[in-house]
């Protein structure tokens, strides 16, 4: 990673003009292949232009950084404590809460849909907070949570970063279009 400013850019917006954000959860000690997931998942979304948000620390997080900035994206942290330091290398907009898990709140309102990889219960928390606020969720190799019929919000299911991304953009579509209506 280089420390050079870059001009901000994006091909991905959403109906407002603004760029599309989409968040993406999971645990800071994952297996080898959620880290490889997250990375190629970071990737996809930054070559389509969208923005990562994520938890800023180690792990899913840092993986999913490090394939968006390999791809050229942009990346925000919304960071637990107060010292942006703490932010893993590939971030770009360390955002320091001081709030520690009550951030996790923020990092899926932050984006327009969640991918959520692998995951200890800090992603489970968040998965709650995103299908209780009605943002869109799409699983990759993460929690299974049962379905109810009185309930909106489901985790949508995909078996490849690929799948994930497609799923959490068409998502994030469908909300701004719902929420334009």
């Amino acid at each position: 990673m280089t420390n050079e400013p870059r001009p901000f850019f994006t091909s991905l917006l959403m109906s407002n003009g603004r760029p599309m954000i989409i968040a993406v959860i999971g645990g800071g000690d994952p297996a080898p292949r959620a880290m490889q997931l997250a990375e190629d998942v970071g990737g996809e979304l930054a070559r389509r232009g969208a923005i990562v948000v994520c938890g800023g620390m180690r792990g899913v997080m840092e993986a999913v950084c490090r394939g968006a900035k390999s791809a050229g994206g942009t990346t925000i942290g919304i960071l637990p404590g107060n010292e942006p330091a703490t932010a893993n290398d590939y971030i770009d907009i360390p955002i320091m809460t001081g709030m520690g898990y009550a951030r996790n709140a923020i990092v899926v309102k932050t984006g327009r849909a969640a991918i959520a990889i692998d995951g200890a219960y800090g992603t489970l928390s968040e998965i709650g907070h995103a299908l209780g606020d009605g943002i869109p969720v799409i699983g990759l190799e993460t929690w299974q949570l049962p379905e109810r019929s009185d309930l909106l919000m489901r985790v949508v299911h995909a078996d490849s970063p690929v799948e994930a991304v497609d799923k959490a953009i068409a998502a994030a579509h469908a909300r701004d279009v719902l929420e334009q209506a």
